[in-house]
């Protein structure tokens, strides 16, 4: 009887054991969450105020790189040792993070001051829009589809932010503004493409882009702000009236939102 129940007994451990070596990571994982993460439950967080927001959205992005440079790290040293098991999860932990919709919190044009004014004529200003005209031609056509032409964008993007930056009263800021502006739109970034637009024309309200036409079309049309829309087509039809194809499609736009059931009051 004693020979049996060891028997029995030695039996379990082996099957632990081999279940063990076999794991594929599945029970390595950490248990979901049934509720959103709170780090001390007896202690509410400090409601933020607004002068907080760029701070709070430096450091999120901070921790965000850094989790991504983390588990970079972790693929690199399991590679090195020979952990293909857990290279497989680190691979598989920066793919979902791949996936995770990340958000531009802070709109960069809305930082921007709307006073300021396109009035002189800089050459270093004028050889950064230059660059960043390059960097915006050599991507292609928007919309794009491969991810060197994103990355091309965004460097072409960052390019005109520095010049705005830099050179605040140089005659191109307006021209860098709508280039912006037409980026953001082709990627769909539609709030972010409208506060360029904006900047476009408060910049310079003469500049020589239809920059009220399309800041109208994306309030009524993709964010369905159609009381700001039917406003920003008045003012374009009169200031952009040499758009004479875009004056005609905002003409018949301002009539249909005054008929509309749904007229925006």
């Amino acid at each position: 009887m004693t020979r049996i129940v060891t028997t029995a007994a030695v039996i379990l451990l082996l099957t632990l054991f081999v279940g063990c070596e076999a794991n594929t990571g599945t029970s390595q994982r950490l248990p979901t969450r049934a509720a959103p993460y709170v780090s001390e439950p007896n202690k509410p967080l400090a409601v933020p105020t607004s002068a907080d927001e760029i701070d709070l959205v430096e450091k999120m992005a901070s921790n965000r790189q850094a989790y991504q440079r983390s588990l970079q790290a972790l693929v690199q040293y399991y590679s090195a040792s020979g952990n293909h098991e857990k290279v497989v999860w680190a691979k598989q932990e920066l793919t979902a993070l791949d996936r995770i919709p990340q958000y531009q919190y802070i709109i960069e044009a809305q930082v921007m001051p709307a006073t300021l004014k396109a009035t002189e004529n800089i050459a270093a200003a004028d050889q950064l829009y230059n660059e960043a005209e390059k960097l915006n031609r050599d991507a292609g056509v928007i919309p794009v589809a491969l991810t060197k032409d994103v990355e091309m964008l965004r460097a072409a993007l960052r390019k005109y932010g520095e010049l705005i930056s830099r050179y605040p009263t140089s005659d191109k800021i307006d021209d860098a503004a709508y280039k912006m502006a037409r980026i953001h739109e082709g990627l769909g970034d539609y709030t972010i493409a409208l506060a360029f637009y904006q900047r476009a024309y408060q910049w310079d309200p003469a500049t020589p882009y239809p920059a009220r036409f399309k800041a109208a079309d994306i309030l009524d049309r993709k964010l369905h702000r159609r009381a700001e829309a039917l406003q920003v087509y008045q003012e374009a039809i009169v200031k952009e009236a040499q758009f004479v194809d875009l004056k005609s499609m905002a003409e018949r736009r301002v009539q249909e939102l005054n008929t509309s059931k749904d007229a925006p009051k």
